[in-house]
């Protein structure tokens, strides 16, 4: 491996390379169509119209999404669980969530509980980021509106069983929303067996599409009780000054981000093409030549699921005598390595880990494009950078 080669492991925070077909989207919009979505009747706006519906299309075939109409297009996965979250509690509301969470989902609820609007608790996990269902059922009171859980955590890559607390959740007769942002594009998802009444997820990460794009899966069950946060043109029933009550229009205000959505429209027909489960086989493989060559490394500690355990594309460590932004920047000045060091938007997560204090985690998430060689030369320099450490 060469110096100068790139080596991305950040894929987490955002997909890089995305598929060719992405960018070949997004450029064909730009330089060719030029046109708003929904708003002129022209050709190329047409044009643009069919391809945000095939987007749409695409999006809902990836999640087992029967009515494309479900799927919104929003700014990013943080826009997604804001519509969801503010869009669904009531005064007086309980709201059960984890400590797995990402910010995305604990500053909302945080600033509705500090306003006394709603009360939420907070279940806690093991220490790998493992969530039993069992402390989720026993969680949830006659007041309990709504459940609020990661599919995966944003920094130990476990998996959350939702299909097992689905079931328990509908039958008390509150909402589950499932924040997919380590899920979407790396585990397969049905919607109709993982049980969501709300899906919310990024199109830049694991959907493998541009930055600035979202989607929001809203349920028959959850649509008549959502309202939307946001209100606007939406180039239907432009006669009325009230926001529509149909779907998607509902929750689409504004013009759309088309160049993003058609490049996420590229990425799910890619991700369709190559599967999911094939992907995630990839990154499972990958994630585990790096759980056993840093597992084996004096002074380095990983903080995850052991070998076997269901996974997101996610690996943390830590490294003895070293802060992990230091361990960062070395391994990207020294070797083009690039990783994610911090708190990751998640401080309960690491406040459990008990990495608060430290300076959080060094990241690992690799993707699609991640080749084997990519890991061995990334668990070579951190075995160099360990060495160091222990000699100094």
């Amino acid at each position: 491996m060469s110096e100068s080669h790139r080596i991305y492991l950040d894929n987490a925070a955002t997909s890089w390379p995305k598929p060719p077909e992405v960018y070949a989207a997004v450029d064909h919009y730009q330089r060719q169509l030029g046109a708003p979505a929904g708003r002129s009747s022209y050709s190329e706006a047409a044009e643009t119209e069919r391809g945000v519906g095939a987007a749409r299309l695409a999006i809902a075939r990836l999640l087992g999404v029967e009515e494309p109409q479900r799927i919104v297009f929003t700014l990013n996965g943080t826009d997604s669980l804001n519509q969801a979250i503010h869009g669904i509690l009531r005064g007086g509301d309980h709201v059960v969530t984890s400590v797995i969470e990402h910010n995305s989902v604990l500053r909302p609820l945080k600033k509705l509980e500090d306003a006394g609007t709603i009360k939420v608790t907070r279940v806690d996990c093991d220490d790998c980021g493992r969530i039993d269902p069992d402390d989720v059922q026993r969680a949830i009171t006659d007041r309990t509106r709504l459940v609020v859980l990661a599919h995966a955590s944003n920094v130990t890559g476990a998996v959350t069983p939702i299909e097992k607390i689905a079931p328990v959740v509908k039958q008390r007769g509150a909402l589950l929303l499932v924040d997919a942002a380590q899920s979407a594009g790396h585990l397969p998802i049905d919607v109709r067996n993982l049980g969501a009444d709300l899906l919310a997820a990024p199109g830049h990460k694991g959907l493998l599409g541009p930055l600035g794009t979202g989607i929001l899966y809203i349920s028959p069950r959850a649509d008549q009780l959502l309202q939307s946060v946001r209100q606007g043109g939406t180039g239907t029933n432009s006669e009325d000054d009230r926001q529509p009550e149909t779907l998607p229009e509902k929750f689409e205000s504004g013009s759309l981000n088309v160049p993003g959505i058609l490049g996420l429209g590229a990425a799910a027909a890619y991700l369709r093409g190559r599967g999911i489960k094939a992907i995630g086989t990839h990154l499972h493989q990958l994630v585990a030549l790096l759980t056993d060559g840093l597992g084996s490394i004096p002074g380095v500690k990983l903080h995850g699921p052991s070998a076997g355990d269901s996974q997101a594309g996610i690996l943390s460590i830590t490294l003895e005598g070293y802060d992990p932004h230091e361990v960062a920047t070395v391994l990207d000045v020294a070797h083009r390595i690039q990783v994610r060091s911090g708190i990751h938007c998640a401080p309960l997560m690491h406040r459990r880990l008990g990495t608060l204090d430290h300076g959080g985690t060094i990241r690992l998430s690799p993707g699609p494009f991640t080749t084997v060689a990519e890991i061995e030369a990334t668990v070579a320099a951190i075995t160099e950078l360990a060495t160091t450490s222990a000699s100094a």
